[in-house]
């Protein structure tokens, strides 16, 4: 018996059918996922179409991102209902509330709504480094720095200098000192701006960055009289798992940039929030990036109920991200590799043991319905995660993500690694 949490019933099923893992899809619609770019970041999988007769009770359970979250019944009907204005104008009242909302929430004076975050960053940037050629410090495996196309200087011509990412998404603080230049206006060099940080940390894995890790940052920031931006996408998240308002974190950073449309779910949208005149400026550079919308309280109107009331709940998302990492270390023999420590919120990151499967196979196996799986199971059920960083694996809870899909996502994998280990006793 190769797996001791795959249930006595289940076992019996796959070996009674004979269960084989098919080397060819099992339609031409139901391939495998597309594999992951040569750097490793990400990948692009979609659920596949099991073929006819297949899967007609099956389930999906995404886990490729929080960003595949829909709005429910009722913030559908609060964007409906909106009260709307001309927001270039600073006249549609759900916007402008929507930002004095964000403002009291995280304690800064100003908010501004942006459609992205990546938009937001990129203004951030703008803002704090005011002339083309200054520089700002980045994390090396940070979003800023991988995933928003270098536009900080293909759009704005500020350079960036990376310091190391640790496996907690921190930096070294000495090594994050070295970085900052000195010796302005020696033509040689870019002139330190900014300081950018990450949380939680996305590529490691949802790390939730220390206070007190924030705090030394901010006092070295100070020191030689660089800003700190925030790119807190996920803030709500590492501010649940940390148990403490998201003040509590952002007294640290001069200005942060919160996503609405990831774990909160909402469509679409960006909290940018800092000085009052810090966000006069952001709004001049909204406008320039061709972000200035009009009637835009209708977004804005589900960016309400985000912030009010989505946060709770995300702890539901970190309890399903340990349930199912849990599940994957018990199983025996050892198949996967997963630090429980560095499991703090809704994203997980987890190794493959096994040389012989990797993760994009791993990723493939789980999306597609095998055979003799409804069988075992009951059900065809496609989970969809992504080959990430690292020769990893990256799976992300959300609130689309109950309970009893994260065990129906247990099952799948049970079934899974099943079925890889009794090909490899095969073919010994």
């Amino acid at each position: 018996m190769y797996l001791k949490i795959f249930s006595s019933r289940v076992l019996f099923k796959v070996l009674n059918h004979g269960v084989v893992a098919s080397s060819k899809p099992l339609s031409a619609a139901a391939g495998p996922l597309v594999r992951s770019s040569a750097r490793g970041y990400y990948n692009t999988g979609k659920p596949r179409d099991p073929g006819p007769g297949r899967a007609a009770h099956g389930r999906v359970v995404d886990l490729r991102s929080d960003t595949v979250t829909k709005p429910g019944p009722a913030m559908r009907q609060a964007m409906a209902e909106a009260e709307v204005g001309d927001d270039v104008l600073r006249e549609d009242p759900s916007v402008n509330e929507l930002q004095q909302i964000a403002a009291d929430m995280f304690r800064m004076e100003a908010a501004l709504f942006v459609p992205s975050g990546t938009m937001s960053n990129l203004i951030a940037v703008m803002v704090h480094c005011r002339e083309r050629g200054d520089e700002m410090i980045v994390g090396d495996l940070s979003h800023l720095h991988i995933y928003e196309q270098g536009g900080s200087a293909q759009l704005a011509g500020v350079h960036a200098t990376t310091a190391t990412n640790l496996p907690d998404g921190t930096f070294d603080l000495e090594q994050l000192e070295s970085k900052i230049r000195h010796g302005y206006p020696d033509p040689h060099y870019p002139r330190s701006r900014l300081i950018c940080l990450e949380n939680t940390h996305n590529i490691q894995g949802g790390r939730v960055l220390p206070l007190t890790f924030l705090q030394e940052v901010r006092a070295l920031a100070d020191r030689y009289g660089l800003s700190v931006h925030m790119d807190g996408a996920r803030v709500m998240n590492a501010a649940v798992a940390q148990r403490v308002p998201p003040s509590t974190i952002l007294q640290h950073t001069h200005t942060v940039s919160v996503c609405l449309s990831k774990g909160l779910g909402a469509p679409v949208g960006t909290m940018l929030a800092g000085p009052r005149d810090f966000i006069s400026q952001a709004v001049r550079c909204r406008k320039a990036l061709g972000g200035g919308m009009r009637q835009a309280g209708i977004l804005a109107a589900a960016g309400k109920l985000s912030l009010l009331e989505m946060v709770e709940r995300l702890e539901e998302d970190h309890r399903n991200a340990k349930t199912f990492a849990e599940a994957l270390l018990d199983c025996d023999p050892p198949l996967f590799a997963v630090d429980m420590a560095a499991v703090e919120t809704n994203i997980l990151r987890f190794h493959l043991q096994e040389p012989s499967l990797s993760p994009s196979e791993f990723c493939d196996r789980m999306g597609q319905v095998g055979e003799g799986e409804e069988a075992a199971l009951g059900q065809g059920i496609q989970v969809l995660m992504y080959p990430h960083f690292g020769n990893s694996v990256r799976a992300v809870w959300h609130l689309g993500i109950s309970p009893e899909d994260t065990q129906l996502a247990i099952h799948k994998m049970q079934f899974v690694a099943s079925q890889f280990l009794e090909e490899k006793v095969r073919g010994q």
